[in-house]
């Protein structure tokens, strides 16, 4: 297994990428979300001021005042239509009126909604003094607006779907599965779904039966296939995959920009991220996408890079302190360039303080025997090689300070995985290498959930939950967390 960096290529911490919401797929579905939600609400708003003006003549009929004021009618109107248009968006949003076509509330929603409304608005009048000249206005009003908006909707989804269709407009939809389950899955979601027809661009089958379908490859081929075709969806069944497979396989299609729905029957993991679509033929759950981390990606690397520069100029007398005390006890650099694996599996010089003597590489293999830690790393709590400095700095972990100046040279980050030595690296498996995909980091969740304490299996879900979960503000709760597992000497030795 090469230990050596890798070539000269450039290697990007994932969320460093575009984010989701850039990719070019995705920022098409966005406009299309837009104008959706844009023209909804111009209907809403349109069949809330017909129906109300339809209510208030009919009060006039019912007043026997005719023919009607139809400017005081409009006046009387205007007074509450400011408040009533916030809230009606306010109200319909909640109850998810302006989602996509396929899972878009229908008229019961917006019955439900008016009525919402008319009690909000009814509770204003009332706490703010208004004299209503009669109450018979809001059940007419709530039956008139319901009729105007509910034939406005059904309107504007039998036209858009036909101007879809005429359109051209396909989900280009690529199949994940084996034999039986993948063709019951082909058959079940039919030709179109919510006016929108399919284009089956073919199958991702690792065993090669793909039914009528072309093979288009295995998992391995997911990444080609997503670059070189204009792929919407995939739409997987999880009958034949493990859970890693399919984690990986969401991954990939995230970081395309591509949507990943799934047949039931999904693993729990998965089932966490998912949001249930209705529609028509087989149910499907749609596999969130990953938060926007490239904006937050830049304030992190921000954030690194202050804080970094804060602990050098704060922290120099410490750091001169230090300096003296390695010098004055033992012969050496002060400074120790551990040789780490770190992004894209590349070996870098991970800065420390000199805690052990110049001789501790060489002495290593002879005391393998003695290793306390878990497979495969290595660490032994009374190691020989330490020196009386060097244990002080290590009880506290100020033997990592130099860190900062890996932070500050893109080598590393404040928070991620931990790099491990090259020794350590050697004895991993395959699977273990997505804790590469990001920067390591100088704290983790290593360090704040029992560091050394802990099995390597348990420090490699920490890692998996770290990169799964990622956000600015997981970094910033354990950097809050680090302080005090240090002072507590959790774990270290």
């Amino acid at each position: 297994m090469p230990t050596e960096p890798r070539p000269a290529t450039p290697v990007e911490d994932i969320r460093s990428a575009r984010p989701y919401l850039l990719s070019p797929t995705t920022l098409v579905a966005v406009a299309r979300r837009l104008i959706s939600v844009a023209a909804l609400v111009t209907l809403d708003l349109a069949g809330l001021v017909l129906g109300l003006f339809v209510a208030l003549i009919f009060r006039e009929l019912y007043l026997g005042e005719w023919p009607p004021l139809w400017g005081i009618l409009w006046s009387t109107e205007t007074d509450w239509l400011p408040f009533l248009t916030v809230i009606t968006v306010l109200v319909f949003w909640v109850g998810g009126l302006y989602r996509r076509r396929e899972a878009r509330a229908g008229l019961g929603q917006v019955v439900f909604s008016l009525i919402l409304v008319a009690a909000i608005t009814l509770a204003f009048g009332l706490g703010t003094g208004y004299h209503f000249t009669t109450y018979g206005l809001t059940p007419t009003a709530l039956v008139t607006t319901a009729v105007c908006i509910g034939v406005l909707r059904s309107s504007y989804d039998v036209l858009t779907r036909d101007v879809l269709q005429l359109a051209g407009v396909r989900r280009r939809a690529v199949l994940v599965g084996e034999g039986e389950q993948l063709a019951e899955l082909r058959r079940t979601l039919g030709s179109g779904r919510n006016g929108i027809q399919y284009e089956f661009l073919g199958a991702v089958a690792p065993g090669g039966d793909a039914g009528t379908l072309p093979v288009l490859g295995g998992l391995e081929a997911v990444p080609l296939i997503l670059r070189e075709q204009d792929v919407h969806e995939l739409i997987v069944t999880d009958g034949g995959f493990s859970e890693r497979e399919l984690l990986e396989l969401v991954e990939e299609a995230h970081r395309f920009g591509v949507k990943v729905k799934i047949a039931p029957r999904t693993t729990e993991l998965l089932l966490q991220r998912a949001e249930y679509i209705p529609g028509e033929g087989a149910p499907l759950f749609e596999l969130r996408p990953p938060a926007l981390a490239g904006w937050e990606w830049a304030l992190k690397r921000s954030f690194d890079v202050v804080v970094s520069t804060l602990v050098i100029v704060a922290g120099s007398p410490l750091w001169c302190a230090i300096a003296a005390a390695i010098k004055l006890t033992s012969p050496g650099p002060v400074f120790y360039r551990d040789q780490r694996i770190g992004l894209g599996e590349r070996a870098f010089g991970m800065m420390k303080f000199r805690t052990m003597y110049a001789d501790a590489a060489e002495r290593q293999a002879a005391l393998e025997t003695s290793n306390e830690a878990s497979w495969p790393l290595f660490k032994i709590k009374d190691d020989p090689r330490v020196t009386t400095v060097g244990r002080v700095l290590r009880r506290f972990s100020l033997d990592e300070l130099p860190q900062v100046l890996n932070v500050l040279w893109g080598e590393m980050s404040l928070v991620g995985p931990r790099p491990l030595p090259i020794r350590d690296y050697e004895q991993l498996q395959k699977w273990h290498r997505k804790r590469y995909l990001v920067l390591p980091g100088m704290t983790g969740l290593w360090q704040v959930s029992g560091r050394i304490d802990l099995s390597f299996d348990d420090l490699v879900r920490l890692d998996f939950y770290y990169i799964e979960n990622w956000s600015i503000w997981l970094d910033i709760t354990i950097l809050a967390k680090t302080l005090p597992a240090v002072v507590a000497r959790r774990g270290a030795y």
